[in-house]
């Protein structure tokens, strides 16, 4: 299959399992009245999943790295190319006289260079010898410089040496030595050379020769006994390292045969056999090759001189035996070297690895001779591999046609199926083969077969493939050379290959991003932008290139300015503004790559920023921040937040008029941004709130002074409250909603926000959209930061003008009113992300509060001060502004909660009430915000701004978004493969829903007689008691929590704890509910907290290994004058929404597949809701019970929402302690218990009265629990009991709680919880006692 129908399969596979989270078909509701539970059916068993995204594996453990831009990655890039700049040959030769220590044999082997000596003059040999060699030099590297000698004294080669070091400069230099008429090397590593009269052999020690030839070098030896320099050259080197001269560090030795060996003096070998395997490989490998084959009868030798084609004409006979034999030995060395000798030899410089490649050659062909080629660095043995079989048989392919093309020009040449092979051969592997096995041997292959057009295709999907299997596939890719052929592929214009040439480049990107500059230097990125502009390939191929376009501008000006000029801006504006009827590219991946794409384009440079907001970018984004995808509305954010400039509030005055884009619009653009980052701070997901908090942090560093001023005003000290100053996030977000205009959000804002804008006295007001001189906003004490008493600035009450000070105090960086709002918006959202449940989220809130000077401070829980507040007063801010203080070099006051703050200074004013136990406020000559140093925190120790510095904070401070490395993450792992445990989930998750299904089929069909069986007691030993609890469903297992946060997980069958931890740190403690998520695969831990904050936790039956997958506030918005939230919440797995409310006046109904809110369902009712039940077998159905005895019933799907509405409880205590849907497949039977002790069998069919009534208990039930599928329910009280019924009314078992042996008293019934598939109830009790039950017939266990 090819790899675009593969991509394209995969993620069409991959797009339909997103879009089936939810089913959109629920069974329907069953019409038998007398509740039939004798049908086992799937619609008990919720198909959905979720958090199972790369999201949400550890969000808060780690931040994932982006490419990376150097390290252990980057080592298949060679360190300095190389190249060989002249070449020095040397041949000592002396023509027929013969050496003294040789005595040859009869015949013996005589050419040189292919040329037989003898056939012409001693001189006139020489040179021509000499001729040819260097023409078969120049074959390999045409653009050197060569220089011979021949026959010549030490002088001669010396001056050779010199000159040639002088023209190479820093360049290589090769030696070559023919020694063939000379004796052989002395022990002491001389070779020889001649006197000027030819009458003696000159000693020439090769340690001159290095100091001559210097580095870097390499040296060719033909001749007996070369082994003898290569030692001598070895010892050189360890005498060189050992001192300082270090001359031969560079330095590379072919030699001929070792040290006690002759060369081959057989005539079937030229005399230069070595030289010619170096220079000659083709034609000496076929002549070698027809000794020994069983063409040497049929085949004449010299028709291999006339093999037709040319050497880099692939298409001829020539081209492809030289095309196979570079492939050959490229694949032997990469396969038996170590990569760096590899990368050294054969990648460095193009003529060192043609002589490599050939020497491999020349080690098979000598050694067939008994003679051994050596080399310096050694290279292991390969004469012998078995791809030497392959380059045989595509050699017998080549000679067998050789004669009818010689003879007879029209028979065509067949080419060699060699390379086919190959491939097939790599596809097996690719079938077959990982990460933990022997790497494919035929890569070197597939890099040369991209040189073929009739392969290219076919080896490129195979490289993708091979690409797509991991970080370690790339690297080893890129190790073997693959970098610039495929970066030379950009160039070529053929359609076919777009699609997986962006795909290998994705890939790669995903390793290195060094590559960013290679792509922008050869034009690249015009390559990816032409295919992200075009309609052709899948969405998701398309966001490859977004993604490309990414990391080519991340970091890297140049880029930013290319892809400018290519109009990259509006190309992914153009494709995010919405598909056309009849198109589909909203594919979320693209969705989110357009996004940080674009981001990237434009962080930190304003040409780039400008050109964005000239195209309306802000408004094109900000539909994107109600995309389902969490990681679509995140990237909205982050490529937002890169568009407000940083550097926006500095200390030198712009000039207005002289930029490029109007100062005012730029203001009203960055007011935009702003209001649309604050409509998602509190967005389910955490990925999305991190973005927000960054960018806010980029605001806040560019409005610096704007936000100090807001912040000082607000913890001005006075008499009122001052958390009724800050409007609420809901409020905000509510009534910037209706907005259409700066206008009416400045008065709504302005109303709000009134009581911020007041200090001393009542007269310092907002009036009509402007302040008041008086105001601290514009009083210059507070500008500069200096202290203030109460009634300072009170002498003047004359408005401002938006465009200024009426008095001079500020003009370059005063805020208009309509951008006062906006900041007392944004330090609000700033310090609910530093309240922020996710840990993470909430440092970086810390930080970026920090910049505008306010400081986390250390703080117990606001409990012990609360007496301190007035009946009536509101602390609504609490939640958010608990433990947030301004930050300076002194405090200037005392609270009288009990918090131990300790003072440097004395204050600057008397200590008086404070309400915000945990907050404080200091004044210096400057805000400057100095950070607490705390490992969760992240944040730098050093101080920002030393003493008398008035500029603001460092840039290097600024919080750094993680979802463009998040994002990075998702391209590194493989995209084309499913998983290899998706057969070991689903086989789990059959046998779980197999022993569900026969667990429900008892429990329906079980006839409880007597319940009163207590199986297992465990003493919890929490100090508030046990205020919730859970059973597992396929383990013994039970999961308890107290008041105080802290989870414990018992196994009940072995009486072991298995895991203790707290759910979070924060001062403000309290529990709701627990709720499994995904029981029926790797089950979630979801906590919710009594503020309704939701916690989510993964392996939390692990000791200590527990990780938080996702945290978020399920309740925005409150009632006035409410202390506490009380949060009541429900979860329902079939349609993967959470139900939350409380002390509101509306249901928040989320949906925890998209992290998102989706429906906010007003109560229509003045009480608060006390009681939330979901049911499990329709997906859109919820009761809801309130504290009047009211009980509502909601389906989603519903225009209004409501669908049934009554109040079954009607006596003077009515709050709803507890609602629950009846089991089985009718959803329209509803249980009801009221804190009177009353329990309502409801049919919300019928809208009168209950249809049977229970008084459980007299006035002080206090749980209320209904099986999922058993016909049961439970309830308990305050005085000690607990009571099991029927359906139909009758008591099933009564449990009292008796005293001991041991005396022990336990205590009232906080909560009860049944078993979902087993007739097994869990009862938590006030004193830490939790305690299992069963039916009476159970098995003890």
């Amino acid at each position: 299959m090819a790899l675009g129908d593969l991509m394209a399969s995969r993620f069409s596979q991959s797009s339909v399992s997103v879009g089936s989270n939810h089913l959109d078909h629920y069974v329907p509701s069953s019409s038998n009245e007398d509740g039939d539970f004798g049908t086992s059916n799937l619609s008990y068993l919720p198909q959905n999943v979720v958090f199972c995204e790369l999201r949400h594996e550890a969000f808060e453990a780690c931040v994932p790295c982006g490419p990376s831009e150097s390290g252990l990655v980057s080592k298949w890039r060679p360190k300095d190319r190389m190249k060989t700049g002249c070449v020095a040959i040397v041949l000592c030769l002396n023509i027929s006289v013969d050496p003294p220590d040789v005595i040859k044999i009869s015949p013996c082997a005589r050419m040189e260079c292919w040329i037989d000596p003898f056939s012409m003059q001693p001189r006139k040999a020489i040179e021509s010898i000499g001729e040819a060699l260097k023409k078969q030099y120049e074959r390999w590297q045409p653009k050197a410089s060569y220089k011979e000698k021949l026959d010549p004294t030490v002088d001669e080669v010396k001056k050779l040496c010199t000159t040639c070091r002088r023209y190479a400069k820093s360049e290589r230099v090769l030696f070559h030595y023919n020694g063939h008429g000379v004796p052989k090397p002395t022990t002491n590593g001389e070779i020889w050379v001649f006197n000027k009269s030819y009458t003696q052999y000159i000693p020439l020690p090769i340690s001159e020769l290095d100091s001559w030839l210097k580095t870097p070098s390499i040296y060719v030896f033909d001749c007996s006994a070369a082994g003898l320099i290569v030692n001598a050259f070895i010892e050189l080197n360890d005498w060189g390292a050992a001192s300082t001269s270090g001359s031969t560090r560079d330095c590379i030795i072919l030699a001929a045969c070792e040290a006690h060996e002759t060369l081959p003096q057989s005539s079937d070998f030229p005399a230069d056999v070595f030289t010619s395997c170096l220079t000659t490989p083709i034609k000496m490998a076929l002549r070698w090759f027809c000794t020994r084959s069983l063409l040497r009868e049929s085949l004449d030798h010299s028709l291999i001189d006339k093999i037709p084609g040319r050497p880099n004409d692939r298409k001829t006979p020539l081209g492809e035996l030289n095309w196979i034999f570079t492939a050959v030995t490229d694949t032997i060395a990469w396969n038996v070297l170590p990569h760096d000798l590899f990368q050294r030899l054969f990648r460095q410089d193009l003529l060192v690895a043609s002589l490599f490649r050939n020497f491999l050659l020349a080690e098979r062909i000598m050694r067939s001779a008994n003679c051994s080629p050596i080399s310096h660095p050694a290279l292991p043995p390969t004469h012998q591999h078995h791809m030497w079989d392959a380059w045989d048989m595509a050699a017998e392919i080549c000679l067998s046609q050789l004669p009818s093309l010689v003879e007879d020009s029209g028979p065509e040449f067949q080419p060699s199926p060699f390379f086919t092979e190959q491939l097939t051969a790599f596809e097996v592997w690719l079938d077959h083969g990982s990460e933990n096995k022997k790497p494919p041997e035929q890569l070197p292959i597939v890099l040369q077969v991209l040189l073929s057009q009739s392969h290219r295709f076919r080896a490129l999907v195979l490289l993708g493939r091979f690409l797509d299997m991991g970080p370690w596939a790339v690297d080893l890719a890129l190790s073997v050379g693959i970098f610039p052929y495929v970066l030379k592929l950009l160039q070529t214009t053929t359609p076919e290959l777009r699609q997986i040439l962006v795909f290998i480049w994705t890939k790669i990107l995903a390793l290195d991003k060094s590559c960013q500059v290679d792509l922008v230097k050869d034009g690249g990125h015009a390559y990816f932008i032409r295919f992200l502009d075009g309609m052709e390939a899948y969405p998701e191929q398309r966001a490859m290139a977004a993604f490309v376009l990414a990391v080519i501008v991340d970091g890297h000006r140049r880029g930013q300015e290319a892809c400018i000029e290519a109009g990259l801006i509006h190309v992914c504006l153009r494709h995010l503004q919405g598909p056309n009827a009849n198109d589909t590219q909203t594919d979320p991946l693209f969705l989110q790559w357009l996004s940080l794409c674009l981001g990237k384009v434009w962080e930190d440079f304003t040409e780039a920023q400008m050109v964005g907001l000239e195209a309306n970018a802000p408004a094109i984004f900000d539909p994107l921040l109600s995309e389902p995808q969490p990681e679509v509305r995140a990237s909205a954010v982050f490529a937002l937040g890169t568009l407000l400039d940083v550097g926006f509030d500095s200390n030198t005055e712009s000039v207005i008029g002289d930029d490029e884009y109007d100062d005012d619009e730029k203001t009203r653009t960055e007011i935009s941004i702003v209001k649309s980052l604050l409509s998602v701070v509190s967005d389910g997901s955490p990925l999305v709130r991190a973005e927000v908090a960054v960018a806010l942090g980029r605001f806040a560093f560019g409005h610096n002074k704007h936000l100090k001023a807001i912040a000082a005003a607000c913890w001005k000290p006075q008499s009122n409250s001052l958390l009724t100053s800050f409007p609420s996030l809901a409020q905000i977000k509510g009534t910037g909603s209706g907005c259409n205009t700066p206008n009416q959000l400045g008065s709504i804002v302005s109303s709000q926000i009134g009581p911020i804008l007041r200090v001393g006295n009542d007269n310092t007001t907002v009036r009509d959209g402007r302040v008041s001189s008086s105001s601290p906003l514009v009083a210059s004490g507070v500008m500069h930061g200096s202290p203030l008493s109460d009634d300072s600035s009170q002498h003047s009450d004359s408005a401002i003008a938006p465009d200024g000070v009426s008095n001079g105090v500020a003009h370059s960086f005063m805020p208009k009113p309509l951008d006062n709002a906006m900041y007392s918006q944004c330090v609000v959202a700033m310090c609910t992300l530093a309240k922020d449940p996710s840990p993470r989220i909430a440092s970086v809130g810390r930080r970026v509060l920090s910049i505008i000077g306010i400081e986390q401070v250390v703080a117990k829980s606001l409990k012990t001060s609360g007496n301190s507040v007035r009946p009536g007063e509101t602390i609504a801010g609490a939640s958010s502004l608990a433990g947030l203080a301004r930050s300076s070099s002194f405090f200037e006051m005392h609270t009288t909660g009990q918090l131990p703050l300790t003072f440097r200074t004395p204050p600057v004013s008397p200590p008086r009430p404070s309400y915000l136990a945990g907050m404080r406020r200091v004044y210096s000559l400057e805000f400057r915000p100095y950070l607490m140093s705390s490992p969760e925190s992240g944040l730098a120790d050093a101080v920002l701004a030393s003493g008398g510095t008035t500029g603001p904070p460092e840039r290097s401070f600024l919080p750094q978004s993680t979802i463009y490395n998040w994002s990075c993450g998702h391209f590194s792992k493989p995209i084309l493969t499913a998983a290899d445990d998706c057969e070991e989930i689903s086989a789990r998750r059959e046998e779980r829903e197999k022993l569900a299904l026969e667990h429900i089929a008892k429990c329906q069909h079980s006839s409880v007689c007597k319940f009163n069986s207590q199986i297992a007691s465990w003493d919890t030993r929490f100090e508030t008691g046990t205020k919730a609890a859970l059973l597992q469903p396929f383990s013994p297992v039970v999961i308890a929590a107290d008041e105080n946060e802290c989870i414990r997980i018992w196994n009940y069958e072995d009486a072991a704890l298995l895991n203790s931890f707290d759910n979070h740190d924060f001062p403000d403690k309290g529990i709701s509910k627990l709720c499994l998520l995904n029981e029926l695969d790797d089950s979630l831990l979801l906590v919710a907290s009594s503020d309704g904050n939701i916690r989510i936790w993964r392996d939390y039956s692990l000791k200590g290994k527990q990780r938080l997958v996702t945290a978020f506030s399920s309740i925005q918005g409150h009632k006035p004058g409410v202390r506490s939230l009380n949060a009541v919440v429900d979860w329902q797995q079939q349609s993967g929404y959470l139900y939350a409310s409380g002390e509101i006046s509306s249901i928040m109904v989320w949906d925890l597949d998209k992290e998102q809110l989706v429906h906010s369902i007003a109560t229509t009712s003045e009480c608060s809701v006390s009681a939330l039940s979901a049911s499990q077998v329709r997906g859109d159905l919820h009761a809801a019970g309130f504290v009047d005895g009211s009980v509502r019933l909601y389906d989603v799907r519903a225009p209004e929402m409501l669908v049934s509405a009554m109040r079954p409880h009607t006596k003077e205590v009515e709050r709803v302690v507890g609602i629950g849907f009846q089991p089985g497949l009718d959803s329209t039977k509803i249980v009801s218990a009221s804190q009177a002790g009353e329990i309502q069998f409801l049919d919300v069919r019928c809208t009168g009265e209950p249809y049977l009534t229970i008084n459980a208990h007299r006035g002080c039930l206090t749980a209320l629990a209904v099986h999922r599928h058993a016909p049961i329910i439970a309830s308990g009280s305050a005085e000690q009991r607990i009571k099991v019924f029927s359906l139909d009314g009758q008591p099933l078992g009564t449990i009292r709680y008796h005293p001991t042996f041991m005396a022990q008293k336990i205590g009232s019934v906080s909560c009860l919880t049944f078993h979902p598939y087993q007739v097994l109830l869990a009862a938590g009790a006030a004193d830490a006692c939790v305690s299992l039950y069963a039916n009476e017939n159970a098995q003890g266990r």
